[in-house]
């Protein structure tokens, strides 16, 4: 990476604090205030990243927030409203002081122009309970307000007043070792005058047009979109390229399949996190893996890239046999039937796979059989006897997420047989305390069973090596960058790669022949065999490492099998596999304030959301508003309706509309003709600026980001409207005709961009806005190519199609049905519980015990346990849910301890003795 700075430039200062405080290696340049580095802005824009994949960022908080990034320091909401509010509320009052204070020599003043902005910050950090602006470490967020207010209250002959919040945390930024470098390479030591030869090179400013005074708990896009100053040179580029013919050849023709890896062409594998067969997918589910791997792969084909986007069901393991043991079916039974089920929610979502397969084919069993054993053949497996738990009542060995109870490490109530949720470390079973089979809530025991492992500490220093290499040029987000880290911190552990099941891959070794693999080692090679079964030719794509780049789309709580197993699997094997090259991972969608839940009927099932009369693209809008790309976010019925409400109705679709209506009122279908003046280059400019953040944002797979730029368009365009008034000047004489047929022309070519840029968002309304436009098909390829073209693609005398309304409104009654109606039923209302897969078990197979009657007998009491198991779900659920959002500590205790004590009141009901509650710190 190389970072180019000058001297004297504010915004650098920012920059270079981050870059020393996060330690990430890169270079700096200093250049001139007037050097263009950015090759394809015809302004100068400094300061500028250049990053490892050729690619600029020129916004200075985003290259503060990449540093901070790259070094596994994520940006979480709070800190990223702070940047928000810097960028468009701090910043615009920090230049008109420093012109004061610098060119006019009226520091005087400095005070009234920054008093809002200064005001503000003394209230939030007033009301905060933490040092720093968005918990107890410094977060970039900090760093960028200390180098951004550092001149300033540095400064002191400017009389700002007291505010001792906002004095004492400067001083624990100004006292930064980053800072003050950074202050002195930027300032060259003259403090504020140090900015006079930057600010001599800028525009008066003008007072901010963004009339928060705060950040906003809203989007950006939300906010009136704040006058970004463009420079003379910026609207004549605008204007040359919008002169500019489209390409001619077609971008979105039909593909050809098998399609395989191109000599000269960027090829890109994607795959999306295979969805357990048995169960229907959430929401959450849905905008982790499938819908925001769409998103990217039908952008990554708008780029003209050569892309394959494989996918399928994950059909093997425990999961599996339990739903066919409930539904009394067979396994094979189950994945049949619900392959179909995620097909069928898949395609309604428009889910455009390449090839959507399942692990149960014969070619899963080949390649995974051949990877055991070339790992058995170079030494990288080892046998060993293990503890293991069995239920006896169900008469099994316990899968690792068929067992819950209390960590070893941290005391959450609700750790998993294989990692805890809560601290994240890997557990084996044994070590649980309160260990509980999930099916039937009995306390297992311990019996003793052979296994093989994959021995990840010998793949150790290779993983490493790799792991540098991929992570420091690849797209990997912050979270997947921390989880991999905190594996690799502890040390890596030789990992248990077979079960003692029926259901699964067999294990192809004479002395495990009763076993089969471990979903986590098989279910990644799923990626392979759905390749293979959708060409022969599948090598070109899984042992070509040179000319592929894989990207992994998944949930959070998947990273780390595709991160260090599967990984280690593939270079243990030895056999030239292609590893991933960018891994995106989400946090958690919750649904309202708690989580979905099938079995209590809260929250959209992927099957659900058809039958609400909500188009399918604006369920995706939604989902991808709040993809949950820096923490866990929230489906909200009443959000949902406000963003479709205010982003699509009435921004979005009532610009392409008004656009649209027109140039078939006004102008008889078809564009008049257009005089571009300053008014007009100025917003091919602004549209041109938008659409490079958009693709930028995209290449780095900033979905959710990306999508924001979208709608900050079609609000410039609407402002553009609103003050030409082509309505109005229709009417007038020949000059003002003029004029209302150039702002109507360019109009519609904004909504035609529009149109390609919601291509990977909203397919089916994308389509529709360019049928209603009767838009050229090259228009598609055109836009999106290189760094971003906004040209004329409806020229003078293009004759559009019939308009109509795009979106319709979400009405409050309509909503709050569908609120209820998912929110879960209350127990009144409560239909028969059907019979638990414990109960249905006990029906069909020799009862161990006798039925359990309906009166205490012996301590035990059925009805009270039935109410306590659901008062122990619901009490889990809360503590979940105060954790997601980051309650305080001593909230999140008290709820832990009132779960513990309903746990125990439980094993009571059940005639068990529950054992006293762990004391923190110590061991059992």
């Amino acid at each position: 990476m190389k970072l180019f700075v000058s001297e004297g430039n504010p915004h650098c200062l920012k920059v270079l604090a981050a870059l020393e405080e996060t330690g990430v290696q890169c270079e700096v340049q200093y250049v001139s205030h007037e050097e263009r580095v950015v090759p394809f802005l015809s302004r100068p824009a400094l300061p500028a990243l250049l990053l490892p994949s050729g690619l600029h960022l020129f916004s200075p908080n985003a290259i503060c927030r990449y540093l901070f990034e790259v070094n596994g320091k994520d940006c979480g909401e709070l800190c990223g409203q702070w940047l928000e509010w810097e960028a468009t509320d701090l910043q615009p009052a920090l230049l008109q002081a420093f012109h004061m204070a610098v060119l006019q020599g009226k520091g005087s003043e400095v005070s009234k122009v920054l008093q809002g902005s200064l005001n503000y910050l003394e209230q939030s950090l007033s009301k905060g309970n933490t040092p720093y602006l968005t918990g107890d470490a410094a977060s970039v967020a900090d760093v960028v307000l200390w180098a951004a207010l550092y001149p300033i209250l540095s400064d002191s002959s400017l009389a700002l007043g007291e505010r001792n919040y906002v004095k004492t945390w400067f001083d624990r930024g100004a006292a930064l070792h980053s800072l003050q470098s950074a202050a002195q390479n930027v300032l060259q030591g003259k403090g504020l005058q140090g900015t006079k030869s930057y600010m001599q090179k800028q525009p008066t400013p003008q007072s901010s047009q963004c009339r928060n005074t705060q950040p906003c708990n809203s989007s950006p896009a939300e906010c009136e979109v704040s006058e970004r100053l463009v420079s003379e040179e910026e609207m004549e580029a605008a204007s040359v390229t919008w002169s500019k013919a489209l390409n001619a050849r077609p971008s979105d023709a039909d593909r050809q399949h098998p399609i395989l890896p191109m000599e000269g062409k960027r090829n890109i594998l994607v795959t999306s996190a295979l969805p357990y067969v048995n169960n229907v997918p959430h929401l959450g589910n849905i905008i982790g893996c499938v819908l925001s791997t769409d998103v990217f792969s039908r952008y990554a084909r708008l780029r003209d890239w050569n892309v394959l986007f494989v996918c399928g069901t994950d059909e093997y393991g425990t999961a599996t046999e339990n739903k066919a043991r409930e539904e009394g079916l067979t396994p094979q039974q189950i994945c049949d039937k619900y392959h179909a089920i995620h097909a069928d929610i898949y395609k309604w979502f428009q889910i455009d796979f390449d090839y959507f397969g399942r692990t149960t084919t014969e070619k899963q069993t080949e390649i995974a059989q051949n990877i055991f054993w070339r790992l058995h053949k170079h030494g990288f497996l080892v046998e060993d006897t293990v503890e293991q738990l069995r239920c006896e009542k169900c008469q099994r060995f316990l899968a690792d997420r068929f067992v819950e109870g209390i960590c070893p490490n941290c005391s959450y109530p609700e750790a998993r047989g294989d990692q805890c949720d809560k601290c994240g470390r890997l557990i084996n079973a044994v070590e649980l305390r309160e260990p509980q089979c999930k099916v039937c809530r009995q306390t297992p025991v311990i019996r003793s069973s052979k296994h093989l492992f994959l021995d990840l500490p010998k793949l150790e220093s290779q993983l490493e090596q790799w792991l540098d290499k991929s992570t420091s040029t690849g797209d990997w987000t912050a979270n997947a960058k921390q989880i991999t880290r905190s594996w690799l911190r502890d040390g890596l552990k030789p990992r248990c790669i077979t079960r003692d099941l029926k259901w699964g891959t067999p294990v192809p070794h004479p002395d495990f022949n009763e076993k089969v693999f471990y979903v986590w080692f098989d279910a990644p090679i799923g990626y392979l065999s759905i390749t293979a079964n959708y060409t022969d030719k599948w090598e070109k794509w899984w042992k070509n490492p040179n000319q592929v780049e894989l990207y992994n789309f998944m949930a959070k709580d998947n990273v780390p099998f595709h991160s260090v197993v599967f990984p280690c699997s593939l270079l243990g094997a030895q056999d030239n596999y292609t590893l991933v090259s960018h891994l995106v991972a989400t946090e958690y969608l919750n649904y309202e304030d708690t989580k979905f839940s099938k079995s209590r009927g809260v929250g959209v099932f992927g099957d659900m959301a058809k039958d609400t009369g909500i188009p399918s693209d604006v369920w995706r809008f939604y989902l991808l508003y709040v993809r949950p790309e820096g923490q866990d976010s929230a489906f909200s019925w009443s959000d949902m309706a406000t963003k479709n409400n205010s982003e699509l109705l009435n921004n979005l679709g009532n610009f392409i509309n008004r656009a649209g209506m027109f140039v078939a009122k006004f102008f008889d279908g078809c564009v008049p003709a257009m005089e571009l003046q300053q008014e007009d280059k100025k917003l091919l400019a602004l549209v041109g600026w938008e659409l490079q953040q958009y693709i930028q944002l995209m290449d780095k797979v900033k979905i959710r980001d990306a999508l924001k730029h979208i709608l900050n368009i079609s609000r410039h365009g609407n402002q553009y409207i609103q003050v030409n008034e082509p309505w109005r000047k229709i009417k007038g004489d020949d000059t003002e005709r003029q004029r209302a047929g150039t702002v109507t022309g360019v109009s519609v070519n904004i909504a035609c961009l529009l149109s390609v840029m919601l291509f990977p968002y909203m397919p089916t309304v994308s389509q529709t806005i360019r049928d209603q436009l009767n838009a050229p098909q090259t228009c598609v390829s055109t836009m999106l190519q290189g760094t971003g073209t906004f040209v004329c693609a409806l020229c003078p005398g293009h004759r559009i199609g019939t308009v109509s309304p795009l979106f319709q409104k979400l009405e409050v009654d309509q909503i709050e049905a569908l609120k209820k109606k998912f929110g879960g039923q209350q127990p009144e209302d409560e239909p028969p519980k059907k019979k638990t897969t414990a109960q249905k078990a006990a029906s069909t197979e020799p009862a161990a015990v006798p039925a359990p009657a309906k009166v205490a007998v012996n301590g035990v009491d059925p009805e009270k346990a039935k109410q306590l198991t659901q008062a122990v779900a619901e009490q889990g659920e809360k503590v979940r849910t105060l954790k997601a959002q980051k309650a305080e500590k001593a909230a999140i205790t008290a709820e832990v301890a009132k779960l513990l004590d309903l746990k125990k009141q439980l094993a009571l009901a059940e005639g068990k003795s529950p054992e006293p509650a762990p004391q923190k710190g110590k061991k059992k």
